[in-house]
């Protein structure tokens, strides 16, 4: 978890000490004009040097326009829907992104000119007056603010948590002070554009992670397309909560699955901005002022408004710093109070905690009601309203540290729960409410959540219908084998693709038999030697020397191993390694399906023999497998669901048969454009019904 803080102490301490690089400069600055006026006075010391006041006044607003701006944003934020909030908050991070390349960029250009301009500044600050100088110190020390402050939020949320990158922003933020005031009382020497260099090589790396997980919420939002392109998922490989994962994480903000998307932009921007970086070493050239301390050749009427800026911003340092302090809040607490979503009168305000859920939860009313539900904890998790049955009336599926979501419910006599599922800290109830009076309001039927027990009697039926085309493929295999050994290739490629589809009505989807089943169904992808790696067993490996001219003799050894790698398929079929979790049964129902779409009609799998439509006819008839088993309860959750994907699976089926020719199957390639676009249509609207199946058969945590 304190691993997710690692970037947020960067970001403060590098920010922190931009800013307060600033503040020092001013207020030496400040100093010096000082020491001149007193010598421009003479012995008689009547002339004072000017007060910093002005300056720390002008930081206090900055910091209030800092403060104001993360209100507004989790405020805001916090009354949307999660797909809201997806949008909100990936657009927030790419633009984040941006903000924070181009700082990099600027303080790489402006490092060495930087105090110069600032001293500048300050005297011709000093001509207008001690409110001129506040206005000088809330410009330069705001933009930092904002952009400290969007970048830290956004980093923030990529983290999923509150705690550790507050803290890590925070112990960040107070190095950076000190440092500041050791550099001010010169008790210490850094060098500054080394230190700036090598942070911003750090920062773009976190950058890029930030950029990555904001797209992913984009996708996930609806707005960019590529959400189920997924580039690697290795949740299933390692586990996401171990100490060296969280430290990657946290670190780079990457994650154990990333689309295509998020993997391209990642890569992109690194081989972008890195070398820009190293190549942006020319040092700003500064504007020649006139004595005055105004740029040359600026024309008379900008002189003018500057004349009468100066007037305005005399002598009244606190009239003006009081108004950079309050207008930022006031702002921000009249755009919070004008949102979208504010309480209304039937909203009920509850909290979760790391030890109570909605606590406030004490009465309830019949009829229609919407309950404000504020996450205090540092992790994201479910909330449920479940009635006397167990069954779920209203939920909110994920909401995230810190943030605040509604749950609309129409609630009928009887009595009522919430229940809190936040991550690792387990599950927490509220108490029990009766819900009085009456309402005419038609209730919202409830969902009874499923359990492991539900999916048992299901996973047993699969696991038995498995074991069966297991039998069958290991037949087919050694038909194969037999071919080869008569040195008959054609007979060969006629059982190699029926052992094929027994294969896929395994229903062997996104590598869900593990390494197992990737030595029996693997591809040459990702192996030193390709198609001519020993790692590359299996079908493929049979199916690419049957349809590149290899020997029966030299795939003789192929098919062998193939042979015995089905063998400990079989074994170890109801392991827990393997297909033996019930909960991965619904999640199988969508996947399959998914797995033909990303594997066979792409043609990422064909290792020659152009059967991608065969392929996917036997994923439709293990996908109708699967939805059999869990109709019983499909149906009582959603009626219409099993009639609606029945149908769009029929129409795809009509599609695929209608690629062949006779009774030979056409590559995609060779097929009409009309059939594959049929194709293409009929597994996308199949894919949209059966993606409500796993969520629709969730067994929730406490379950």
């Amino acid at each position: 978890m304190w691993a997710d803080g690692v970037p947020n102490l960067l970001i403060g301490l590098r920010e922190g000490l931009e800013a307060g690089l600033i503040v020092t400069i001013l207020l030496a600055a400040l100093r010096k004009s000082g020491a001149a006026a007193a010598d421009t006075a003479g012995t008689d010391g009547e002339r004072r040097a000017p007060s910093s006041a002005p300056i720390w006044l002008g930081v206090i607003g900055a910091v209030a326009l800092a403060g104001s701006f993360a209100a507004v944003l989790t405020f805001s934020t916090s009354v949307l829907s999660s797909t809201g909030q997806e949008a909100v908050g990936g657009v927030l991070s790419v633009l984040a992104v941006g903000l924070v390349t181009a700082m990099v960029f600027w303080m790489r250009r402006t490092a060495r000119t930087l105090s110069g301009e600032l001293r500048g500044k300050v005297e011709h600050a000093l001509k207008f007056g001690s409110g001129a100088l506040a206005v000088t110190a809330f410009l330069a020390v705001g933009r930092e603010g904002l952009e400290t402050t969007l970048f830290l939020w956004t980093a923030a949320r990529t983290a999923g948590d509150t705690v550790a990158p507050l803290v890590g922003a925070g112990v960040g933020i107070l190095a950076a002070a000190v440092l500041c005031r050791l550099l001010y009382q010169r008790a210490i020497r850094i060098n500054l554009g080394t230190f700036f260099s090598r942070t911003a090589l750090a920062l773009i790396v976190i950058a890029a992670g930030v950029l990555a997980y904001g797209l992913g919420d984009v996708q996930d939002a609806g707005l960019l397309p590529g959400q189920s392109w997924i580039a690697f998922d290795l949740s299933s490989h390692i586990d996401a909560n171990s100490w060296w994962v969280t430290l990657i994480s946290g670190v780079t903000e990457l994650s154990v699955k990333m689309t295509v998307l998020q993997v391209a932009a990642w890569l992109a921007y690194l081989l972008v901005v890195i070398p820009a970086f190293v190549r942006a070493d020319r040092p700003a050239v500064p504007r020649a002022e006139d004595a005055d301390g105004r740029t040359s050749g600026a024309p008379a009427w900008v002189r003018r408004l500057r004349s009468g800026v100066g007037g305005a911003l005399d002598q009244r340092p606190w009239t003006v710093g009081s108004a950079l302090v309050l207008v930022p809040v006031v702002a921000a607490t009249v755009a919070i109070t004008l949102l979208p979503g504010s309480k209304g009168s039937d909203e009920t305000d509850v909290t979760v905690t790391g030890k109570d859920c909605a606590p406030e939860f004490k009465s309830a009313h019949t009829g229609k009601q919407t309950f404000s539900v504020e996450n205090r904890t540092g992790k994201a998790g479910e909330i449920n309203l479940d009635n006397a049955a167990g069954a779920i009336v209203a939920e909110i599926e994920t909401l995230g540290p810190g943030t605040t979501a509604e749950m609309a419910a129409t609630l009928g006599p009887g009595t009522y729960t919430f229940t809190c599922m936040m991550g690792s800290t387990g599950v927490t109830r509220s108490a029990t409410v009766q819900a009085s009076g009456h309402s005419d309001a038609t209730t919202v039927a409830a969902v009874k959540p499923v359990t492991v027990k539900d999916l048992t009697r299901p996973n047993d039926q699969y696991q038995a219908y498995a074991a069966g085309v297991l039998k069958t493929l290991a037949s087919d295999v050694a038909k194969v084998r037999a071919d080869l050994g008569r040195n008959d290739v054609g007979a060969a490629k006629t059982d190699w693709l029926a052992a094929q589809l027994d294969w896929e009505r395994v229903g062997a989807s996104y590598n869900s038999f593990g390494d197992d089943g990737l030595a029996v169904d693997g591809l040459p992808d990702g192996l030193q030697d390709g198609v001519n790696d020993p790692g590359f067993t299996g079908l493929h490996r049979l199916e690419y020397g049957l349809y590149h001219g290899q020997s029966a003799k030299d795939l003789v050894p192929v098919t062998d191993t193939l042979t015995a790698d089905i063998v400990k398929i079989q074994k170890n079929l109801t392991s827990d390694d393997l297909a033996g979790d019930p909960t991965n049964l619904p999640i199988r129902a969508h996947e399959i399906l998914e797995d033909a779409l990303r594997d066979h009609l792409s043609g990422i799998d064909d290792q020659g023999s152009g059967m991608a439509y065969a392929q996917t006819a036997a994923d439709v008839d293990v996908t109708r497998t699967v939805l059999g088993e869990l109709a019983p309860l499909i149906d009582a959750r959603s009626p219409k669901l099993m009639g609606t994907v029945t149908a769009q699976l029929d129409t795809l089926d009509k599609a695929l048969q209608a690629t062949r020719d006779g009774n030979t199957w056409q590559s995609p390639d060779n097929a009409p454009q009309a059939r594959r676009e049929q194709v293409n249509a009929a597994v996308s609207a199949a894919l949209e019904t059966l993606s409500s199946v796993p969520d629709l058969l969730e067994v929730p945590p406490s379950h």
